[in-house]
């Protein structure tokens, strides 16, 4: 009896930090589910990204040029390390690669990377520039929001909006604004790290969940686990949390993939208020928490690589609640020469069996 096919994995997004990408968590959950079938290539954007040095994590890594150098700069790079390595299956985990991937599909399936992503037309769907638009489209209840480039806009901002109000940049970040003078502020620090636009959004009191989910691309759900985040860095990003059951919620959930569609993974945050359940925000890829997902006993990453692959996937369940999950800081030892070889030609190798750079 021939031995199972190893699987090779590419995984992007290896910054491990106090506002960490996902590629780590889902990195884990991968191996977790297919042990020595499995083979990991790191895609890294820095060669200081820990995710580059933690023992076990990848048996590749590759140094990525930043999206920002232009998608056909990204895609040579990624198709120049698939001859190399051969990548059956590629996970992208940050936002801001993901129209280049998604653009380039058709491309990197003709050389025989594998994928699970939402398309073009969906990922402009869930643009939080569009995001308000669900509502009349699709009937997803969201926040109503209004969209600025210029700051000469916020002083008629509230003929729109009553305060306070979210500002949101058009990547990442959100803040609370309480008057004219505050949004004008957030605007600016903003505009500076992300550039414009700028949403600024109604603000919905209530208690948020964050629901890590794989949709089908057919309007179905393979599996979902919400959670309720129970501690916070100092960016609002959830260094603990704990599954939630709710039956409503996961109603609302349902509707609003069926009505997108979504084929891929994707992280919704929902605020529960007195008068229902509001989107807030839907980010395109998996969330740096994925891997309570496996504790959940949802393995999610696990379940695009399979869907990915082409493999038949049965709907799961809801999670059962009262699954927690703690980060920690943990100091990893380096090995000098690995650095060297990231910084030098821009890859390393390890040697699964004895763990050594080569």
């Amino acid at each position: 009896m021939s031995a199972p096919k190893v699987i090779t994995v590419a995984v992007t997004g290896l910054n491990a930090t106090d506002s960490p990408a996902p590629g780590v968590p889902v990195i884990r959950a991968i191996r977790d589910a297919f042990g020595d079938r499995v083979r990991i290539v790191g895609l890294a954007y820095d060669t200081l990204d820990p995710g580059n040095f933690l023992p076990g994590l990848a048996d590749h890594v590759y140094i990525m040029p930043y999206p920002s150098q232009g998608s056909e700069v990204l895609i040579t790079r990624l198709l120049a390390i698939h001859d190399e390595v051969a990548i059956d299956v590629l996970i992208p985990t940050l936002d801001a690669e993901l129209p280049s991937i998604i653009k380039a599909v058709d491309r990197l399936h003709e050389a025989g990377i594998r994928t699970f992503l939402p398309d073009e037309d969906m990922l402009r769907l869930r643009d939080k520039v569009r995001l308000h638009e669900l509502d009349a489209k699709f009937g997803i209840r969201v926040p109503k929001g209004v969209v600025i480039s210029d700051p000469a806009d916020i002083a008629r901002l509230d003929q729109e909006l009553e305060f306070p109000v979210m500002v949101k940049g058009q990547f990442y970040e959100a803040y609370i604004a309480y008057s004219p003078m505050d949004v004008h502020a957030h605007f600016e620090k903003l505009r500076a790290k992300w550039g414009v636009p700028i949403i600024v959004q109604r603000y919905v009191p209530g208690e948020e969940y964050d629901v890590v989910l794989v949709g089908d691309g057919e309007g179905g759900l393979v599996g979902s686990v919400a959670m309720r985040k129970m501690q916070l860095t100092d960016k609002g990003k959830a260094w603990g949390g704990v599954t939630i059951s709710d039956a409503k919620l996961d109603q609302y959930v349902r509707h609003a993939v069926a009505a997108l569609k979504w084929r891929g993974p994707c992280e919704m945050e929902v605020m529960k208020s007195a008068s229902g359940y509001h989107l807030i925000e839907i980010n395109p890829r998996f969330p740096a928490w994925v891997y309570l997902s496996v504790g959940a006993r949802r393995n999610l990453p696990a379940a695009v690589v399979r869907l990915a692959l082409g493999e038949a996937v049965e709907a799961m369940p809801p999670a059962s609640p009262g699954v927690m999950f703690l980060r920690y800081a943990y100091d990893q030892i380096c090995d000098m020469e690995e650095y060297a070889a990231l910084t030098t030609v821009g890859q390393l190798h390890r040697d699964r069996s004895e763990g050594d750079p080569s």
